[in-house]
């Protein structure tokens, strides 16, 4: 298992050591040989990290010809378009058989290369639009931890990368080798979740979305109640046609599916500050029943609202 890992200059030194920190472990436990990863550069020169420190042990671009899985770490924050050179280095590696990997920014390049077309990707949440922009037609799923299609593979942000490393040791070497990697850096075999459980959700501002601005106050200030359709256009004073066209063309969503994501970012932060137990917390949010509270947080975040509150209240630490 030949493994090279792209640095460039300014990325963090985070980003670049999650993929050399899981497929290195796999050698110091004595799970498998050959899985030491390289590091490599476009010009094989050294290269400084953002934190400042300089990383000089590095190959050139040759390594990647002998590589069985090529991971691509990060990207400038800038999103520069990956240049001709590079994805032509990605489509002749999978084009003889290694799979590629692009770790949180490091899906843009290999959306540049043309490797996902047709296939869902996902990246870090923060840009998932700008992903989403970078390739006529391209299916970006915003909430994954990561993707893998076997040959192409892609995370979400940051810590993600280990959650998609790990998931490479244990596609290859098994379950017990990644727990075992796992355990060694006291992380998670395997997460529970997605990313849309960290996606920030600010509520509107006060009198911050136009000519509806009244109703919006007002039904923030009454997520404990029903708040139907109905009720918002009626509290608008227009048809229930008008008003739903009106309120996607200001919010970019129908009134329903609003309400319930406003629910759902209430519920997220009392989840984190109260110790409410979960029955008080969907009554005051405004579901019907704790059964219905549980569904829709789950289908909406991929966790229980227990697991989340575990998570994420500074209480559970």
């Amino acid at each position: 298992m030949r493994i090279v890992v792209h640095a460039f200059d300014g990325i963090t030194m985070f980003h670049l050591a999650a993929p050399l920190l899981v497929f290195g472990e796999v050698g110091r436990q004595g799970l498998a040989e050959g899985w030491d990863p390289v590091v490599w550069t476009a010009d094989g020169q050294g290269i400084r990290t953002a934190e400042g420190p300089r990383i000089e042990d590095v190959s050139g671009p040759e390594v990647v010809e002998g590589a069985d899985l090529v991971v691509l770490p990060s990207w400038p924050t800038d999103l520069p378009p990956a240049d001709s050179a590079l994805v032509d280095r990605l489509r002749a590696a999978r084009d003889r058989g290694s799979s590629v990997a692009g770790l949180c920014l490091g899906a843009f390049p290999v959306v540049d290369s043309g490797l996902a077309d047709g296939r869902d990707v996902v990246t870090h949440w923060g840009a998932v639009d700008r992903l989403r922009a970078r390739r006529p037609g391209l299916s970006v799923n915003p909430a994954a931890l990561y993707l893998d299609h076997g040959d192409v593979l892609t995370s979400a942000g940051t810590a993600s990368a280990i959650d998609a490393c790990l998931h490479v040791v244990r596609t290859r070497l098994g379950s017990e080798a990644a727990a075992t990697v796992a355990r060694q850096l006291v992380v998670a075999p395997h997460r529970e979740g997605d990313q849309a459980q960290y996606v920030t959700r600010p509520m509107p501002e006060p009198g911050g979305v136009g000519d509806l601005a009244p109703t919006i106050d007002w039904a923030l200030s009454r997520l404990d109640e029903p708040l139907s359709v109905d009720d918002l256009a009626a509290h608008a004073r227009m048809s229930r046609r008008n008003f739903t066209r009106r309120f996607v063309e200001l919010t970019g969503s129908t009134p329903a599916r609003w309400v319930l994501k406003r629910r759902l970012d209430e519920a997220r932060r009392l989840l984190e500050t109260t110790t409410w137990p979960i029955s008080r917390i969907a009554d005051a949010c405004g579901f019907s029943s704790v059964a219905t509270f549980r569904q829709n947080f789950s289908a909406s975040y991929a966790t229980t609202p227990t697991s989340y509150r575990q998570r994420f209240s500074p209480r559970s630490g």
